[in-house]
């Protein structure tokens, strides 16, 4: 398998797997529930070709629809799961969430998208494959094994200001009864505060987003900080990891990424690394 770089000091290590050819990721804690198959992809094992290879999982970018496909049919065989089963995001950006019935199974894949801007998706329902896509942004997996609802959100830092993943918490409890404290959630592979440079108009965001009355007198200090060239080091990860304890997530059931897509580009798309010459990669969720 690939030897991955992985951040020192992690809390977790995320589990590496090849079946097929195929290699993707898993988070340990979320593979004890039982009640949920996940996993995250990375490049290797598809049939996309190019700045595309080869596991490109996005029908924007440019890739050949018919290989999208097919790599969609492999992450399909890993999950144990067909097309009608997926169901797709429609990533703006936005803290937008949309509950998935069973009649949503097969959106994206067997027929158009019939929603825009959605960036969150959770569901009670066994048998459908959540699906977001990155190329650094921040996944954000929920769990929660005795309600038996998951959610999945796509949080860039403009859906990080927003706390989108703690918004999907918030519905998870008022639509199915959910209780943060049994709630399980998973950051997975982005880009990490060493390779996330930003302008000083995010951090304004940011400061907006996290201020110290609420996350503590050294969140500016966890979240970022300034260059001699006045640009910003911005740790999204723990920004999450912020939100997602502020919305009463439990720190033994919070996991965080210790591999950064940046950092691996052979491995993990990254639009940083690549200059936007890329496919993306995905996070797929399904209750079982």
């Amino acid at each position: 398998m690939y030897q991955v770089k992985r951040k020192e000091g992690a809390k977790i290590s995320l589990v590496q797997h090849e079946e097929s050819g195929i290699e993707y990721l898993t988070f340990p804690g979320l593979d004890q529930l039982g009640c949920i198959r996940h996993l995250f992809s990375t490049r290797i094992g598809g049939v996309s070709e190019g700045i595309y290879a080869s596991m490109n999982l996005s029908f924007t970018r440019g890739d050949e629809e018919e290989k999208v496909l097919e790599n969609f049919d492999r992450i399909g065989s890993l999950l144990g799961a067909e097309r009608e089963q997926f169901v797709l995001s429609a990533q703006t950006h936005t803290d937008n969430i949309r509950i998935i019935k069973k009649e949503d199974g097969g959106n994206g894949l067997i027929r158009p998208l019939p929603y825009n801007d959605v960036d969150g998706l959770v569901t009670n329902e066994k048998g459908l494959v959540l699906s977001t896509f990155y190329a650094d942004c921040v996944p954000i997996y929920l769990v929660d094994p005795v309600k038996e609802v998951i959610g999945l959100c796509h949080s860039g830092w403009k859906g990080t200001v927003k706390h989108i993943g703690a918004k999907a918490v918030r519905l998870m409890k008022e639509e199915f009864g959910c209780d943060s404290a049994d709630i399980h959630a998973a950051i997975a592979p982005s880009i990490c505060q060493d390779c996330y440079e930003v302008s000083s108009d995010v951090i304004e965001e940011i400061k907006k987003a996290f201020t110290p009355d609420e996350f503590g007198s050294k969140c500016h200090d966890e979240l970022f900080y300034k260059k001699d060239n006045g640009k910003y080091q911005l740790n999204l990860w723990r920004a999450c990891e912020l939100y997602l304890l502020h919305a009463g997530i439990k720190e033994e059931h919070l996991e965080v990424t210790d591999i950064c897509t940046c950092c691996n580009p052979d491995y993990l798309f990254s639009h940083r690394a690549s200059q936007g010459k890329r496919g993306n990669l995905g996070a797929f969720l399904m209750l079982v």
